[in-house]
């Protein structure tokens, strides 16, 4: 998993609330275990007609946001079933951080276990930053996550809160299997110990 320390980057404004997990990535998609291949069919039923063409409205197809890293959200983003392949999807499609007013709470979890940073914001902030994206891919928002702060295009900052666990998680690109690998050694110690210890299990 990639580190996170600080991204600037562009900013797409989604202000629907309640975008549900199967609208991140349908359940049609829901075949595949890798994590790769899956940004392609985010919001897959907004962002495509029933021909198979790009729907123009949809934001993420419009020029000045097909390169963006940051979504600002309505509330209660990523409700719905409890599917990781909502995260896989986002990531794939370039998405490192997502803000809004709140979260379901198992894609929240599932976005720190898959290198994304979900920030939660007094709906006054996001308005703000909502406001900023709107601007297009000429407007920047920086987020950085060691100081937690983002920062609109015009220079307005905004603190956010992180549980300090999580947030050295990201920093050092470590997801579950990355913390496990981390204590090695002391795996390797322990089994040791154990084989001398209790041959016959």
């Amino acid at each position: 998993m990639d580190k996170f320390e600080k991204l600037t980057g562009i900013a797409a404004p989604m202000p629907l609330v309640n975008i549900d997990t199967d609208m991140i990535i349908p359940k049609q998609y829901l075949k595949t275990i890798k994590r790769t291949g899956l940004g392609v069919h985010a919001f897959a039923e907004m962002r495509y007609l029933d021909d198979g063409a790009e729907n123009p409205d949809f934001v993420l197809n419009k020029p000045q946001y097909r390169e963006a890293q940051v979504i600002v959200a309505g509330d209660n983003f990523g409700c719905g079933s409890s599917r990781e392949h909502a995260p896989w999807a986002l990531a794939d499609f370039g998405v490192k951080a997502v803000i809004s007013t709140s979260f379901a709470d198992i894609f929240y979890n599932n976005c720190f276990k898959n290198g994304m940073l979900p920030i939660v914001l007094p709906q006054e902030a996001v308005d703000v930053l909502m406001k900023d994206a709107e601007k297009g891919s000429n407007a920047r928002m920086t987020v950085d996550l060691e100081n937690q702060v983002v920062t609109s295009s015009d220079g307005e900052e905004f603190r956010f809160e992180i549980d300090p666990f999580k947030k050295h998680c990201l920093m050092e690109g470590l997801d579950d299997i990355g913390l496990t690998m981390a204590k090695v050694s002391d795996i390797d110690t322990f089994e040791t110990g154990l084989a001398q210890s209790r041959p016959w299990v």
